[in-house]
């Protein structure tokens, strides 16, 4: 047996969920990375004549999530779009935000690693293009906005 950390992990075992009991199985994600603003400053008074560069704001891209369009099966529009929008006694202010864990799973379907979107709610919801002349599956998208991204291994 491979010691740990021998081989790369495999990226086609993850599943996505938000909350306890709410999940749907996804195809692809993508969009999970973040990028920090350089600022750049020099001192009035320095002798050197470059500038510092200093961290500035973190940006997050929103996170795509694609799955095949199955026939008799609208839990993608209908039941999860439910529960960001539609949750009834919600008085915190968040009720269109939710917390949404995309987990990297071994071969025993334990989380290697989990990627926390914070307070994300979907901005973007396609249904598949349609072609005369493809033969290809129907592809349903959902893109999620987020407020922040935590890495936990």
């Amino acid at each position: 047996m491979a010691a740990k950390g021998d081989y790369p992990i495999p990226k086609f075992h993850f599943r996505v969920q938000w909350g306890k009991d709410f999940r749907i199985g996804f195809t692809e994600v993508s969009g999970l990375d973040f990028e920090t603003e350089v600022i750049e400053y020099r001192e009035g008074s320095s002798k050197t004549y470059n500038s510092s560069k200093q961290p500035g704001r973190t940006k997050y891209s929103n996170v795509t999530l694609k799955r095949g369009t199955f026939e008799g099966d609208y839990d993608f529009y209908m039941e999860w779009r439910k529960t960001f929008y539609f949750q009834e006694g919600n008085q915190t202010g968040s009720r269109f935000r939710r917390n949404v864990e995309i987990m990297l799973l071994n071969e025993n379907h334990e989380p290697i690693i989990t990627w926390t979107l914070l307070n994300a709610w979907p901005s973007k919801v396609q249904s598949t293009d349609l072609k005369a002349d493809a033969n290809e599956v129907a592809i349903e998208t959902m893109e999620l906005v987020h407020e922040g991204l935590t890495i936990l291994t």
